[in-house]
């Protein structure tokens, strides 16, 4: 299946139906009056986070989704039969934005959640409803109100826990593929990895997921490369983990390039944290891979690991820092109401301690 993180569709709610113009017809009843019925509303539009999907392929090939309209509005006041929603399934991460492509209009982080993109048309009312003591034989019935309609582009953004970061080459492919189940595409040459990759990793009893996005160039965040088209799908995770090429003459420089790419594409990147590790140092020599290292701790001013996705060098030192950050993110999550507010603990009365 071809992965496609963006694409554009049409969606309408449907039209409410029309009221109708009725009159009571009946042997023995000479004023039956008038009885038509409204007419029912039409079908809303709903974005729902399902199961099972990761890509937006299926809106290439579907682009408009129209719902049903309302039934009209039948004698004996009977009321038209109201439309079922039109519900468009997405991933689970999908974000909905307006034509402007700025706009967010829904945000799907669960599975099961639904937004109502338009809302269905209100069913015309029928002549039933405009009889008065003085008009008692109305000829007004109303049609219905039209549906909402809009362009939308939908965006798909990974739900991953952390994010790995790095040139091309530098290794994130083969250590997504040495922590995980995941089997993405490796080779010896730059740019291996054309679209996000995902794995289940599990560390010290708990489980998380890794995404794997193309590496990025200098002047990524102009276009140059792949761009920084796939940097959205890091976005949500609670932690980077920014391999350098341990064996490349420019390590330094290739750290700088790489943190520059993170600052200039902004929506907090830069501001996550990272941790960073100097990857195949097992082509190195154990007093070079140190010392390198070192100097590169001291340009990142944090703390570097030595790293091995073809030997497993250091993966778990690298997996446990990680999982301390995701918890702490995980907690931070959990704190928040959903309108973003923190949720802060009554204080116990004194001299009780919960058990």
């Amino acid at each position: 299946m071809k992965f496609l993180d963006e694409a554009k569709i049409f969606v309408k709610s449907g039209d409410g139906g029309g009221g109708c113009t009725s009159f009571r017809r009946e042997k023995y009843i000479e004023f039956g009056g008038p009885n038509g019925g409204d007419g029912g509303r039409g079908g809303d539009v709903i974005v729902r986070g399902a199961h099972g999907l990761n890509t937006l392929i299926d809106f290439r090939y579907a682009q408009h989704f129209k719902a049903k309209r309302g039934d009209h509005g039948r004698g004996s006041d009977m009321t038209g039969a109201a439309s079922k929603p039109l519900i468009i399934k997405v991933p689970v991460g999908t974000v909905v934005l307006a034509e402007d492509k700025e706009t967010v209009l829904a945000d799907i982080t669960e599975e099961g959640q639904e937004v109502v993109l338009c809302k269905g048309g209100d069913g015309g009312y029928g002549n039933a409803r405009y009889k008065t003591p003085t008009n008692r034989a109305p000829r007004r019935s109303d049609p219905g109100w039209p549906g909402e309609e809009m362009w939308v582009w939908l965006r798909l953004k990974l739900i991953a826990d952390a994010g790995l970061v790095g040139l091309p080459n530098a290794g994130k492919s083969t250590f997504l593929s040495a922590v995980s189940r995941a089997k993405p595409k490796i080779a010896d040459y730059p740019f291996t990895t054309l679209h996000p990759n995902l794995g289940v990793v599990y560390s010290r009893g708990e489980e998380f997921v890794i995404a794997d996005v193309p590496g990025l160039i200098e002047g990524a965040s102009e276009g140059h490369g792949l761009g920084t088209r796939f940097l959205g799908h890091v976005e949500r995770c609670g932690v980077l983990l920014h391999l350098v090429d341990g064996t490349s003459d420019e390590y330094l420089e290739d750290y700088k390039t790489i943190r520059a790419e993170l600052a200039a594409y902004g929506e907090g990147l830069d501001e996550k944290p990272v941790v960073l590790a100097l990857n195949k140092v097992d082509a190195l020599v154990e007093e070079e891979a140190e010392e390198r290292r070192q100097a590169l701790a001291k340009l990142s001013g944090q703390e570097t690991f030595l790293l091995s996705g073809v030997s497993k060098q250091g993966v778990e030192p690298v997996l446990a820092r990680m999982l301390d950050y995701i918890l702490e993110d995980r907690a931070a999550n959990a704190n928040l109401s959903e309108d973003g507010d923190i949720i802060e603990e009554e204080p116990s009365p004194q001299g009780y301690s919960p058990i």
